[in-house]
């Protein structure tokens, strides 16, 4: 079998080994976690990676699978012209590596329809493995919102009304996965809450008949 360490070979792609986070925030985050799972018996109160109204998930998620840690490889025909290539070791053979930040800076067809998006009429970002939905934006806040927050920190960002979750979980180290076991990113929470940074090439997928 390949080795995630080997095909990460790729100018599309680069190490995320850490990335940083507002600590006051994770702190409390950390202690209010612990607080609740000691009155409701919450099973990860020992992760600020996923508080309310994030769904944690088990590891068990991104096992190793027929195709990396998912059944079958990304769709052939992504959305806004993304690499097939750098999305497939993204969602499937990688838990640490991200595109390069600003990739989705690049893809003049996503941009041409954010541009036409609204809070009315958001878009749909779907599992590039799967066609399951994973996240709508903008929710509760203007596309200019988004994409400002987006360009701020490299990669489209999801608040937790944008996200999906019965089709997203949050592991104990903040990866952001689906449950399908694509890696989608991390959550990296700041002042204003849970932030999901989430990979373009994983979520360029087109939606598939019946798969929600």
């Amino acid at each position: 079998s390949v080795k995630f360490s080997s095909l990460f070979e790729n100018n599309n792609i680069q190490k995320q080994d850490s990335v940083p986070y507002h600590k006051n925030t994770m702190k409390w985050r950390s202690l209010l976690a612990g607080l609740l799972g000691g009155l409701f018996g919450s099973s990860d109160s020992s992760s600020p990676f996923c508080g309310p109204p994030c769904v944690p998930g088990e590891e068990s998620i991104m096992s190793e699978k027929e195709h990396g840690s998912s059944h079958t490889p990304v769709q052939q025909d992504l959305r806004w012209g993304c690499d097939w290539g750098t999305a497939d070791r993204i969602c499937n053979y990688n838990r640490r590596y991200a595109e390069y930040s600003g990739y989705f800076q690049k893809q003049p067809t996503f941009l041409a329809e954010l541009q036409q998006a609204s809070e009315e009429n958001p878009i749909h970002f779907y599992d590039s493995n799967t066609g399951h939905l994973l996240f709508t934006a903008p929710v509760h806040r203007s596309v200019d919102d988004f994409l400002k927050e987006s360009i701020h920190h490299g990669w489209p960002s999801f608040r937790d009304d944008e996200v999906n979750w019965d089709r997203v979980r949050i592991l104990s180290n903040g990866e952001t996965v689906s449950v399908d076991g694509t890696h989608l990113g991390h959550n990296i929470p700041d002042r204003s809450g849970n932030r999901y940074c989430i990979n373009l090439v994983s979520v360029a997928g087109n939606p598939v008949k019946d798969a929600d």
